[in-house]
């Protein structure tokens, strides 16, 4: 049975994404920044028959939380087959790039990409003892520079510039270390679930969650020896 962790995991995209995949046959690990939020989701998916899945208390910008969930898994599995770095905060507005407040750009880069890079490095070890480890970074179209710069794009994209930005940087942290590791059986890739109804947009996306999860679902299940350093949304890949 491969096994799967995934950050922010107690509702969401993250939620739905362990839900599929515990109908799959994965045992997944729910990943939540608050332990209460988290076993609340495991009980919640145990409910309806989908029982090979753990919470465990997990915050990406909490280094010793980081920690302790590492050796906790450590001590459970004798490797780790799929991270999905989910977690992820969309920031306050206003956050146009040429007002917005610093203290707002830094924490929402401390969640969206150093909480990523420093969640990765912790679990690289017990990934690489997997056969074909899988790393997924849940980034956004509005992280896309050639999205950005195409006649036509949409323009509702500069109320989310800082939110923006810190995902243009998570996706050339997919690129750097799908490069550092590409001689390896790691596959390390962005993904984007697209507008998604979720509490990060309050409820306004066009797509559910049903529909945001099943992107990150289809690059889990990418067939071997697949693809990496790529960009994918649900029907392919989507340009940087």
């Amino acid at each position: 049975m491969k096994t799967v962790l995934i950050t922010g995991a107690n509702k969401g995209i993250g939620f739905e994404t362990a839900k599929q995949l515990l109908a799959q046959g994965y045992f997944v690990f729910l990943g939540s920044r608050n332990a209460s939020n988290g076993k609340e989701a495991e009980e919640q998916l145990k409910a309806i028959d989908l029982t090979n899945v753990a919470a465990i208390e997990l915050d990406v910008t909490d280094i010793n939380s980081i920690n302790k969930a590492k050796v906790l898994l450590e001590n459970k599995l004798s490797a780790l087959d799929v991270l999905i770095n989910n977690a992820g905060i969309p920031g306050n507005q206003p956050q146009n790039i040429s007002t917005c407040d610093m203290a707002n750009l830094r924490e929402i880069f401390e969640t969206n990409y150093f909480g990523v890079i420093q969640t990765t490095q912790q679990f690289l070890p017990l990934l690489r003892k997997a056969e074909a480890p899988s790393i997924i970074n849940v980034s956004s179209e509005v992280g896309s520079l050639t999205m950005h710069t195409t006649p036509g794009r949409n323009t509702n994209w500069d109320n989310y510039h800082a939110y923006g930005s810190s995902k243009t940087a998570l996706n050339t942290f997919t690129v750097m270390l799908a490069n550092e590791l590409s001689n390896t059986n790691f596959r390390v890739n962005s993904v984007t679930p697209g507008y998604t109804a979720t509490d990060l947009n309050n409820f306004q996306g066009i797509k559910t969650v049903e529909q945001g999860a099943k992107a990150v679902v289809n690059l889990v299940n990418q067939p071997l020896p697949g693809t990496t350093g790529k960009f994918f949304k649900e029907d392919g890949e989507i340009l940087w």
